[in-house]
This record gives C-alpha cells, structure tokens and sequence, in this order.
C-alpha cells in the first residue's frame, strides 16, 4: 500500500520544479529587457541546463547562466534524492535529533537552491532555497532567502525584508522575527566577525506536526522570491559604476565564497552525500578578490 508520503514527496517535488521555471522565466526576461547601463551591449543571457545524478539514487536539474546582461552568473537547481545515509551524515542528523538512523537510515531530499552574482555592483546577489527531508522517522521543511549586496542600499534592504515578512505574517506573526533572527545567525561569519549580507529569513527543521500547512508556508516563501528581489534589480541593474564599485564587488564575494565553503550545511551535506559537486559548489561566484 503506498505511503502517504508517496504523494506529499511527488507534490512537494514537483512544486519545486514548477517555482525553478518561474524563476528561469523571469530572469531570462530580465536580460531581455535591459536595454540601457554599461552592460546593455552585451547578448542577452541565456541558462544552460543539465541534468545531474547523485551516485545511490537520484539527481536533479542544474541551470546556469553565465555573462549575460544582468547576470554575471545565476545559478537556479532542482534536485530529488534518496538512498541511505553515510555514517557521517547518520551522526550529523542525528545530532539534530533525528531519531532511528542507526537502525534505518534512508532518507529523501527534494528542493530548490539559487544563488545570483550580478553584474552590475549596485544590484545585490541573493541566495534562496526551499526544501523537504524525510526520513522514515521524521520529516521537515527547511529555506529561506537572504540578500548580499556588496554597495548596501537601506531602501532596497528595507523593501526586500518587508516582502518577507508579508509572506512569513500571512501564516504566524511569530514566523518573520524568529527567522530573521535565525538568518541573521545562520549567515554570520565568525572569522571575520560580520555577516555575509543584509540578511533575510532562515528556517529549518520546520515541522509543527501539519504537513499541509508548513508545505504552504514554504511555498510562500519560494513564492515571495521574485517579489523581493526583482524590483531591486530593475531599480539597480542600469546605474554606472567605478572600478573602486567593482573591486568592492569582488572582495564581497570572497566573502560570500569564504562563508559557502567553511560553514554552509548545504554545501557540506551535498558534498558528503555524494551529490554532484558541480551542483552543489554552483553557489561560488564566477570573480572573487580577497585583500
């Protein structure tokens, strides 16, 4: 007889390919219309998409683009896996409070991830994600979206959180405080003593004991992506720039790829999984400086 989760892994999958292709839409309309600004002479960008595969099972969809008008490289992934967990994974899951990974120790992983580096130093880079794990003894929703300007602009930092939090209210007042707080944590860097960006929203580990409803918070939260972030880029994505812009473009996002690659769990949890480190490592910024 088939699991309820049979069917909630399929919707919760095929929700998160459906907001890929939204996304993948309105980018590449992005690069259609930037008809002005330094880069304006450039061809408009366009992803390329392959597949992926995870080695014990599954894989997923990566689409990037590169050099194009708007983006200098935006990475947007799909992905659904599964198989068993590696000792070091039952042990990291397990120490979150996962319960009967010794004993069985399968899982299965669908989400969305995209992380965009922007030509233009005025218009901010920005991560999000969404996703759902399970295993046969516990199930969670985990993302969120976080803004990473290297020139910060209040305004645009301002209408960007106010987006979320609209998105995070329309389920529990309690949800924005506490996931901007939990952002504001997650995405500090210890060694150099700041943060990464502007912030935003954070979750993880989301299971109030309704599937249904904490499915739709996290489809409110890929759904209040392109709200957020789009109207930043056409305010932005045509002002000039210096190169003292563009260095500090750069050296921002060696910090953006300090912070990816010592503390992220995304990153550590793909790579140890077996995942395919062009996928998972697709979040690194195609230019970095460090002084």
């Amino acid at each position: 007889m088939p699991d309820v989760f049979d069917d909630r892994k399929a919707r919760a999958a095929g929700w998160f390919r459906q907001l890929r292709n939204r996304i993948i839409a309105a980018f590449e309309g992005l690069e259609d219309t930037q008809q002005s600004g330094p880069t304006a002479h450039l061809p408009a960008g366009r992803f390329e998409v392959s597949e992926t595969a995870r080695a014990d099972g599954g894989g997923g969809l990566m689409s990037v683009m590169r050099g194009g008008r708007v983006f200098e490289k935006v990475g947007v992934n799909v992905s659904e896996v599964y198989g068993s967990l590696g000792e070091r994974a039952q042990k990291a899951m397990a120490a979150r409070g996962v319960p009967g990974m010794a004993e069985d120790p399968r899982f299965w992983a669908s989400g969305i991830s995209l992380v965009a580096h922007m030509q233009n130093p005025h218009a901010p880079a920005v991560h999000m994600n969404t996703r759902m794990f399970w295993t046969p003894h516990a199930w969670w929703f985990g993302g969120g979206s976080d803004l990473n300007p290297c020139l910060e602009v209040p305004e645009d930092t301002a209408q960007f959180h106010a987006t979320l939090k609209a998105a995070c209210d329309a389920h529990s007042l309690a949800y924005y405080p506490k996931f901007k707080a939990w952002a504001d944590e997650y995405f500090f860097v210890p060694h150099r003593g700041r943060a990464r960006g502007v912030g935003g929203i954070f979750y993880d580990d989301l299971n109030t004991g309704d599937w249904e409803a904490d499915f739709a918070f996290t489809q409110s939260v890929g759904q209040a992506f392109l709200p957020a972030f789009v109207p930043l880029v056409e305010r932005r994505r045509s002002e000039a720039w210096t190169e003292a812009d563009r260095e500090a473009q750069l050296v921002h996002r060696g910090l953006y790829a300090e912070y990816n690659l010592v503390y992220d769990r995304g990153t550590k949890f793909g790579l140890e999984t077996g995942h395919d480190a062009n996928a998972v490592l697709m979040s690194l910024p195609p230019v970095a400086k460090w002084t």
